[in-house]
């Protein structure tokens, strides 16, 4: 069993300090038992960064707003990426940026800031999502007992490379904002279908020491410098477009 201030206290031996902006993937049942649940897990996530930082939490809906189902209501659609976010995303003083499909939820000084315009791109992950900020910003990304495949800053180094291969049809998606007023957001998503291979960074990133690993509870955590990872990756992709996907994906991507 794990408490909030334990897991504050292995992000800490992980890297994570009072001041940083920390973009958080996570799994609740990966630490085995939390004592007071998803509400701990922000409390430690907040502790961890203090007031004077920033946490952020992807608070998707791709799979449930689409070309059928196309509208996104910032107040009342939940995450559908674990119960950590959607009780981040609850919690009192916490803002919710604007994107239709790959929406984050931040609470903390820096959070108007990281979130602000996220729906006028076009694409999920743009130079104007919280996924490119955190790098320009020197962020973290923890990944509290899953893996760098749910990584999705990773897509915004695919669309920083202009990857052939990744954005798919133009869908007429609409968001309703804190005010209730009714938006149109055009959107393109990410291919389906193309399997991707994230975790081929993470021998890269150990190497350049820009991700530590250690265990909280069960759970296998990570802890990655964003701005590392992409000066690490980035050049790479440059080299290799296809890097990120798995080989078999690689062999249908270049057909497009």
């Amino acid at each position: 069993m794990v408490d909030a201030e334990q897991i504050t206290q292995g992000l800490r031996r992980l890297g994570v300090q009072e001041g940083d902006i920390l973009l958080t993937h996570s799994s609740l049942s990966s630490f085995g038992h939390v004592e007071g649940g998803a509400e701990a897990v922000v409390n430690a996530l907040l502790g961890a960064v203090g007031k004077e930082g920033t946490a952020l939490v992807p608070t998707h809906t791709w799979g449930t707003v689409n070309r059928d189902s196309p509208v996104f209501d910032v107040r009342r659609s939940p995450s559908h990426v674990g119960k950590i976010t959607e009780a981040f995303r609850r919690r009192d003083g916490a803002l919710r940026s604007l994107h239709p499909t790959h929406s984050c939820a931040a609470i903390g000084p820096l959070k108007e800031e990281l979130l602000r315009d996220h729906e006028t791109q076009i694409t999920p992950c743009g130079s104007k999502s919280p996924y490119y900020r955190i790098m320009e910003r020197g962020g973290k990304i923890a990944f509290l007992g899953v893996t760098q495949q749910v990584n999705t800053t990773c897509h915004a180094l695919e669309e920083m490379a202009c990857v052939s291969y990744l954005l798919d049809r133009f869908e007429r998606l609409y968001c309703v904002d804190y005010d209730g007023k009714k938006r149109v957001v055009p959107s393109r998503r990410h291919t389906s279908g193309l399997d991707r291979a994230f975790d081929r960074t993470e021998p890269l990133l150990l190497e350049r020491g820009v991700m530590r690993v250690g265990r909280i509870g069960d759970a296998t955590v990570r802890v990655v410098g964003a701005s590392g990872m992409r000066d690490a990756v980035m050049p790479i992709l440059a080299e290799d477009p296809f890097f990120l996907l798995t080989p078999q994906a690689a062999v249908i991507a270049r057909s497009f």
